[in-house]
């Protein structure tokens, strides 16, 4: 650590950091590699933060002047968290985040099985208009990007021995599919789940949207109308181009959520992100449009490029209070084996699922 320390420098200038190898700032000494860093490290002094294009894998994310380099933030491009699910290039290892602001609220008894449908949110306020939310945030400039924006919801905020497992159907080129598998396994262990749909899934897959929004073991959440990351000002994610305003924003939030509400009869009350990347200022749009952002405490399938078995050793050794995103769209793939293997272990160890409105509240 100390060694650390005494390697640590704040670039002025353009940064790259690859996997496996430190990042190096014109003029500076080379920092240790990302894998190195403490968790609460951030490159930079909030007056000088540095900016970096941080490359693995095939993939680039880019942290602008004025934004701190975390090291989940780096991690996500160095261990290769795919959140994209649809058509990104391939990863290995998982991403976990920190734990969110806890929250209240204490999960039901039981093992397995769910009760009704959740309800809606209670009403509270009058979602605004889009052009309430560009007047409110047009101008607004963003301090942060990646999984962690103020808000999102990171981990359970429960003390038991809890899950919550979580699928995304990103829809699009390459990810309209069904997986089958993991949702029958899933109906027949009676576990229950919280399903994130983007828009263009529910089009495509219309009779299987209607099946799982009447099965009770599932709750719908809202996976974005183009499934792309969250950004006021254009920010890209795994090379997919984020929203570029405030008014995309809201476009990205309210299309499938009015999809949703029309379909549901309720609107849904979690929202991710495309992606799962997303910056302060659209955290706070899909609060004032009544959702609550989601993230994930491990990724479980890393957008479904995982084999069976990395899908089974990532799940089964998650820690009480995870929220696991995986990926449910792409049939084949080693999602719905691998959690076919873990779910019976966590089971045997005294864990419990629950969908996150069952914990949530």
């Amino acid at each position: 650590m100390e060694a650390l320390r005494a390697a640590e420098r704040t670039c002025s200038s353009p940064g790259v950091l690859q996997a496996g190898r430190p990042l190096t700032c014109p003029g500076r000494e080379p920092l240790p590699p990302a894998t190195a860093l403490p968790a609460d490290h951030t490159y930079g002094e909030p007056s000088d933060r540095p900016t970096a294009s941080v490359v693995a894998a095939g993939t680039r994310m880019e942290v602008e002047c004025g934004m701190s380099v975390g090291r989940r933030q780096i991690l996500a491009a160095v261990a290769g968290g795919v959140l994209s699910g649809c058509s990104a290039p391939p990863r290995t290892g998982a991403v976990r985040s920190p734990s969110a602001q806890p929250g209240t609220g204490t999960a039901p008894s039981g093992t397995g099985g769910a009760t009704a449908a959740p309800a809606s949110r209670a009403p509270g306020r009058v979602a605004p208009t889009r052009a309430e939310v560009v007047a409110r945030y047009g101008r607004a400039t963003p301090s942060s990007w990646g999984f962690d924006a103020p808000g999102v919801l990171g981990r359970l905020p429960s003390a038991e021995r809890v899950i919550a497992l979580t699928f995304d159907a990103c829809g699009g080129p390459g990810g309209d599919g069904y997986d089958e598998a993991l949702v029958g396994f899933l109906r027949e262990h009676a576990v229950p789940a919280t399903l994130f749909l983007n828009s263009r899934w529910i089009d495509a897959n219309q009779a299987a949207f209607g099946q799982l929004a009447a099965d009770p073991l599932f709750e719908i959440g809202n996976h974005g109308t183009r499934h792309v990351p969250l950004s006021v000002s254009g920010r890209s994610a795994y090379g997919i181009p984020g929203t570029r305003d405030a008014g995309e924003v809201f476009d990205e939030i309210a299309g499938n959520r009015e999809k949703l509400t029309g379909l549901l009869g309720r609107p849904p009350r979690f929202f991710r992100p495309g992606t799962a990347y997303c910056d302060d200022i659209a955290a706070r749009i899909v609060t004032d449009l009544g959702e609550r952002l989601v993230g994930f405490t491990v990724n479980g399938d890393a957008g479904a490029t995982f084999t069976a078995g990395q899908v089974e050793h990532e799940v089964a050794a998650v820690p009480p209070g995870s929220i696991v995103i995986g990926h449910m769209n792409h049939p084949g793939h080693g999602t719905s084996a691998g959690i076919a293997a873990a779910v019976p272990q966590l089971l045997a160890s005294g864990h419990r699922f629950v969908r996150l409105s069952d914990v949530v509240r």
